[in-house]
């Protein structure tokens, strides 16, 4: 009898376990659905792509910059500016070649990175950033050499073209990366503690105190980190900007460059291209008739 049980125990065991392996109900007459969860698929437009047209530098549109960051008001003053008045300030950090030194030098470097840990009593994050590599700027400085030196040699601008053209060529051939590392402070300021007379002067001593609090913290890690030979750099408005562009637009930014932002005045207020002398004498014109109509409809008001 007892051997009959022990036979019955192992049957439903192996039946149990095929039935989980299966993903199938234990109990044969029940539905499969009353069992386990049915996932469905999100529907991504993004996904059905022909991969055989894929390019490393194709990717799809960001999304806006204050979905992310909703609580980010503006970046001015070489700070990122919060809305619960807080400020960011970051540097970015040259590091020293670590792997290359003997051991002494390592320790050395390692005691120095941990006494300014030690010495700093607020946080500080790290932010590393991977970037598609950009020659441009050194095959505009091949370039512009070869287009000044009137006695260059023939053979040299045969050299200088052929390398212009394996620089691109490699840049092109597969995507590489380079590794860009940044410091962030932040610093919140109470209302409080600042005493004013107006609203203007308490914005005004409110960013005189995180300027001065922020640049002192980035000071001390310069002095600190310099003895291990680690530059550190302040970013100003605009190289905070360039490194949000890069987060965003990781693969654009290697055919749309932000310098180039810039350079074709893309961020310029007004229309900034060229024009004929009648076409400006044309809009000067329209602009004094415009402002002597806002005079005139002025002094109407006032009679």
């Amino acid at each position: 009898m007892k051997d009959i049980i022990f036979l019955v125990i192992v049957g439903l065991c192996i039946y149990v376990i095929s039935r989980i392996i299966l993903k199938e109900p234990i109990l044969p007459w029940k539905d499969k659905k009353t069992q386990r969860h049915q996932y469905q698929p999100v529907n991504n437009k993004g996904a059905k792509k022909n991969k055989k047209n894929d390019s490393p530098l194709d990717e799809e549109e960001a999304v806006p910059f204050k979905e992310f960051f909703p609580h980010i008001l503006k970046i001015e003053n070489h700070m990122i500016h919060h809305s619960d008045y807080t400020f960011s300030m970051m540097a970015e950090v040259d590091p020293v070649n670590y792997y290359l030194l003997d051991q002494s030098e390592q320790e050395a470097v390692d005691a120095i990175y941990e006494t300014w840990l030690a010495q700093i009593n607020y946080p500080v994050r790290q932010y590393l950033q991977n970037r598609f590599i950009d020659l441009a700027e050194p095959i505009e400085a091949i370039q512009k050499v070869m287009e000044e030196e009137d006695d260059l040699p023939p053979l040299a601008y045969e050299y200088g073209q052929k390398m212009i053209e394996d620089l691109i060529n490699w840049q092109r051939s597969q995507p590489r990366f380079e590794l860009k590392r940044f410091l962030i402070f932040d610093y919140k300021i109470d209302q409080k503690d600042i005493k004013a007379n107006d609203q203007d002067e308490l914005e005004e001593k409110i960013l005189e105190k995180a300027f001065n609090e922020l640049y002192r913290r980035v000071s001390t890690a310069r002095s600190q980190l310099r003895k291990a030979d680690m530059r550190v750099d302040l970013l100003t408005t605009d190289g905070i900007s360039e490194v949000l562009y890069y987060t965003f637009n990781r693969r654009k930014a290697v055919k749309n460059q932000y310098k180039d932002i810039e350079n074709k005045e893309q961020l310029a207020l007004y229309v900034t291209a060229d024009q004929s002398a009648s076409q400006i004498t044309l809009v000067k014109g329209e602009m004094s008739n415009a402002k002597e109509e806002e005079e005139t409809a002025g002094i109407n008001r006032v009679d």
